[in-house]
C-alpha cells in the first residue's frame, strides 16, 4: 500500500494477535474526499474520519 498523504508521516501499527495493521494519518477534508475511495478500493475497511481539534 502507497503511504496515505499525512502531516509528516503516518502511524502504523500492527493488531495484536492478527495480520491486520491501524494506519492513522491527518489529512486536510479536502483529500479525504479524494482518498476514502481509493482506500477503500484498495482494501481498507473501517475509515474513522473525525474533526481534528487543535494541533500544538
Amino acid at each position: 500500500v502507497a503511504v496515505p498523504p499525512s502531516m509528516k508521516a503516518p502511524t502504523v501499527a500492527r493488531l495484536y494477535n492478527t495480520d491486520w495493521f491501524s494506519v492513522e494519518t491527518v489529512v486536510s477534508p479536502a483529500v479525504v474526499r479524494d482518498l476514502a475511495p481509493k482506500l477503500l478500493n484498495a482494501g481498507a475497511e473501517d475509515i474513522i474520519e473525525y474533526p481534528l481539534n487543535k494541533v500544538i
